[in-house]
């Protein structure tokens, strides 16, 4: 969510339909950005972190579901809606099936859009920082079917940018990185926003556990060691999101 509030990114080639629903959501705090097609979109995207885009699914060049996947790769904590004429059961299950939260029928229901969209950005936000891709989408799934939005860093430049851009409930560290290790990325959080809660990961126990030691003294909430136990890695991100505190390992 960005300072100014939650950030909502509509892309539709009809202007009327831009025009009214960022009329809409500006009316209720939202701040709205517009685009016509794909690659005025991606542009955006790239300049800035979104909370929820709006996506129409059938337009020029490049279509709503296409662009959702540049969307993913480029910021995969927006999530997306996408929105269609030609909705049917296929559209759908290919839409959900890449990520996107909820598929929606034109005409819109409004009220219904617009209760998609509050309760979107009331997702909690978290960043898992890990150079390892496979895990990184493993965890995007995972966490995205329990309705956390999840945002990915796989070293310690990009998780700084991604603080930079945006505050997070959770921040998932893994201890051994490219060019720095976890204990880099925790003081990252901590200067970028102590209110952020920690969980280390690390697979390489032995090799961590002297520097794991020293990241919990400074502060860090809980370690988790891989290969993840799911049910427990759940548990503690429920926990560390509820407004008490406690280090813990799982």
């Amino acid at each position: 969510m960005s300072a100014e509030g939650p950030r909502v990114l509509v892309v539709d080639d009809e202007v009327d339909i831009c025009k009214n629903l960022a009329d809409i959501l500006g009316d209720l705090g939202y701040a709205v950005d517009v685009a016509h097609e794909g690659e005025g979109a991606l542009k955006l995207v790239r300049e800035r972190p979104y909370d929820v885009a709006l996506l129409d699914l059938k337009m020029p060049g490049m279509d709503g579901l296409t662009l959702y996947r540049e969307i993913k790769a480029l910021r995969a904590g927006t999530v997306a809606i996408i929105v269609s004429a030609y909705a049917t059961s296929s559209t759908a299950e290919a839409a959900l099936g890449a990520g996107a939260w909820k598929v929606l029928a034109k005409p819109v229901d409004l009220p219904k859009l617009m209760d998609f969209v509050d309760e979107a950005v009331e997702q909690p936000l978290v960043l898992v920082v890990d150079d390892d891709l496979d895990l990184c989408n493993n965890l995007w799934d995972i966490l995205r079917e329990r309705n956390y939005r999840v945002c990915l860093a796989h070293d310690s430049d990009e998780a700084a940018a991604r603080l930079k851009d945006q505050a997070f409930r959770v921040v998932l560290i893994d201890m051994k990185l490219p060019k720095d290790n976890g204990g880099t990325v925790f003081r990252l959080v901590r200067n970028a926003d102590p209110r952020a809660r920690t969980v280390l990961v690390t697979g390489y126990r032995s090799e961590t556990d002297e520097l794991i030691a020293e990241v919990v003294r400074e502060g860090a909430d809980a370690v988790c060691y891989k290969p993840f136990n799911v049910p427990s890695l759940l548990t503690t991100l429920r926990d560390l999101i509820e407004p008490h505190r406690g280090t813990t390992a799982q």
